[in-house]
């Protein structure tokens, strides 16, 4: 009996490592953004850190709350069509054939054998070959809510912890270069490390990353020194 080879991929890990990646840059960047923000006003060393604390809960909830709404709303779009889908195989089981038959045509088998493989996939599971084949739709790709919410929470607190940890760890008078410093480097392994994940082009990625963190580091600290000084 032939061994079947069973080939690891990435695609499996799109989930779960977008929503991570995402809640943890957004955790360096608006914390730092927001540590720079207060220290550039002249905030005190406490009031610094208060407010990088408080930029950590809210901000993991928010990613939570987002990041749950919005892939439960993509995992009832899924329900939805499914629904749609089995209402049509119940109604009219010889057009599903045909549709299904007519994909595989347009991939490039010959009518017969796309026949024959319509018929065959559908005596398996006829539900699950036209959510794969006709809608897209597979265990990989397929929307989980919870999961989703729970990495972005935790993605944004572990990513908010750095800056909060250079700024706690920073005087006062050497903070703003130290959180800058520090949150760039920790962008820049974090677009090396998702890169590496996803099988992207690693230092494509540390740029694309850090860039984004260097602008919204710089808008912040900016108002931050205009509102510190005028008022």
């Amino acid at each position: 009996m032939p061994v079947l080879h069973h080939e690891g991929h990435r695609g499996g890990n799109t989930g779960w490592l977008r929503a991570s990646v995402l809640g943890a840059n957004d955790g360096i960047v608006s914390t730092a953004s927001l540590v720079l923000g207060v220290a550039t006003a002249h905030g005190t060393h406490h009031a610094i850190i208060v407010a990088g604390v408080a930029g950590l809960a809210a901000g993991a909830m928010a990613m939570a709350a987002g990041e749950f709404v919005s892939v439960h709303s993509q995992a009832d779009t899924e329900k939805a069509d499914l629904d749609r889908e089995r209402a049509e195989l119940a109604a009219n089981d010889e057009a599903e054939h045909k549709e299904l038959a007519a994909i595989y045509v347009a991939r490039g088998l010959d009518a017969g054998l796309a026949k024959q493989v319509a018929e065959q996939l559908m005596a398996h599971d006829a539900l699950g070959a036209h959510a794969r084949d006709e809608l897209g739709f597979s265990e990989v790709t397929s929307a989980n809510p919870v999961q989703a919410a729970m990495a972005s929470a935790a993605s944004f607190a572990v990513g908010a912890g750095m800056p909060l940890i250079v700024s706690a760890l920073s005087p006062v008078t050497i903070l703003p270069v130290s959180v800058a410093a520090g949150s760039l480097l920790f962008l820049a392994l974090l677009g090396a490390l998702s890169a590496k994940a996803g099988g992207a082009p690693v230092l494509r990625s540390a740029i694309r990353v850090t860039f984004w963190g260097v602008l919204a580091m710089a808008v912040t600290a900016g108002i931050g020194a205009l509102f510190g000084t005028s008022v």
